[in-house]
């Protein structure tokens, strides 16, 4: 039993196997005569592993949403503390997510796919490229408010039974979230406890869907090269996609944060980066923002002399709204798929991008998986066909270890900054 235990392999090394396993299929299958076949027979299961990540997208962005916000009910007995927390943490979310969306249109990674290509694609998720033109169109001939009147939906139900309708989701939640935190605890205790449970419910889903991505990966891959007949192309639009998510998560974490830093709290460059690298080891090798808390409570206090008081505020709350790294992977994401497809991004749909990634940060779950779920709802918002994540999960470990990094690097600038402007 103990040889079996340690021969168990990791999901992500797990996902890594499945994407060779189906870059080597497709390689066969087009050598062989195979591509009936695996259109036929494995492309289904990729198709039914991304309806399961579909399945769970509106009700998890819905549940966490108000788990975070009501988690924060201490911010009214804080209110200034509260306040320059929140809004640094969205200052800092909002600049990584414009680094990202400037990198990935000025490398263009995705642009390397040859035309042909592009057009195969198209046509066969034309029925969601088709209502994106639609709604392309109409929104040209609409009062520039429009925006803001498709966010409030009339209908609850029908607000829910389409992905593209994100925001409204995310309306629907910002209020429930804000009137629970108003009515008083006594009255409320119930409901926050019930969406606490539900939430807690489609993250054990979401475990259960990630245990057979290996396979989903490995027909989504499969079905791609065929898709795309082996052409050296897709690879090499792969590598400058992690080179431009790599890049931007290097800027942020030794131009942006030490800059911060040093302008705001005078704290040296070598000082800083010193200081950080245990914490950003522990968060590197577990991948996960709340697994490091404790490490980066404990340097905050001691290498960086954070008061107590700060550090058991600010740095609880950035693990659950603070996600830097992740809002740049995303964009980055989403505008690369978008180039593959063939598909161009107006300035509305950049700025729909911004948004989306910049609430949906809040409600990315720091488990396996749960970033590519929010990914999909990034997707969805600008009608980008989400099959496109076949292209990066294979690939998404390494990048979800060094966003990891950034975004507790994160926490710390930002509670750096708090803590000097309280003193």
């Amino acid at each position: 039993m103990s040889m079996v235990k340690k021969l168990k392999l990791p999901l992500w090394s797990r996902i890594f196997i499945g994407m060779i396993l189906g870059l080597i299929w497709g390689i066969i299958a087009i050598s062989a005569n195979l591509e009936k076949f695996t259109t036929n027979w494995i492309s289904p299961w990729g198709t039914i592993f991304l309806n399961l990540l579909k399945l769970v997208a509106v009700p998890l962005i819905f549940t966490s949403l108000i788990k975070g916000i009501t988690s924060l009910s201490d911010i009214s007995k804080l209110s200034k503390l509260g306040i320059k927390t929140l809004g640094l943490y969205l200052i800092t979310t909002v600049m990584a997510i414009t680094i990202g969306l400037v990198l990935v249109n000025s490398l263009k990674p995705g642009k390397v796919f040859p035309e042909d290509k592009k057009v195969s694609y198209s046509e066969k998720y034309e029925s969601t490229l088709t209502g994106k033109e639609i709604d392309v169109k109409s929104r040209k001939e609409r009062s520039p408010l429009q925006f803001f009147v498709d966010i409030v939906p009339e209908n609850i139900v029908n607000a829910a039974t389409d992905n593209s309708n994100m925001l409204q989701i995310i309306f629907i939640a910002l209020i429930m979230a804000i009137a629970i935190i108003i009515l008083p605890t006594e009255k409320t205790e119930i409901a926050k406890k019930f969406f606490e449970n539900v939430y807690d419910i489609i993250l054990k889903i979401i475990d259960m869907i990630m245990a057979v991505a290996p396979y989903g990966v490995f027909a989504l891959m499969a079905a791609l090269v065929v898709d795309f007949s082996g052409d050296k192309d897709v690879f090499t639009a792969l590598g400058l996609y992690m080179i431009t998510v790599i890049s931007g998560l290097i800027i942020i974490l030794f131009i942006i944060y030490p800059i911060i830093v040093r302008t705001f709290t005078g704290r040296k460059y070598k000082d800083f980066v010193r200081g950080m690298l245990s914490i950003q080891m522990v968060a590197f090798t577990t991948s996960s923002s709340a697994a490091t808390l404790p490490v980066t409570m404990k340097q905050a206090e001691e290498e960086f002399g954070i008061s107590k008081e700060t550090a058991n505020f600010v740095l609880p709350v950035g693990v659950t709204i603070n996600m830097d790294g992740t809002s740049l992977y995303q964009a980055v994401a989403a505008v690369f798929i978008a180039q593959v497809f063939g598909i161009d991004l107006t300035f509305g749909d950049m700025l729909l991008i911004l948004l989306t990634a910049l609430i949906s940060s809040v409600g990315t779950p720091g488990i396996p998986g749960g970033s590519i779920v929010i990914l999909m709802i990034v997707l969805s918002s600008v009608g980008i066909p989400v099959e496109g994540l076949a292209l990066i999960l294979g690939v998404d470990r390494p990048l979800d270890m060094l966003r990891t990094v950034v975004n507790v690097t994160g926490d710390i600038t930002v509670s750096t900054l708090i803590d000097k402007k309280l003193q």
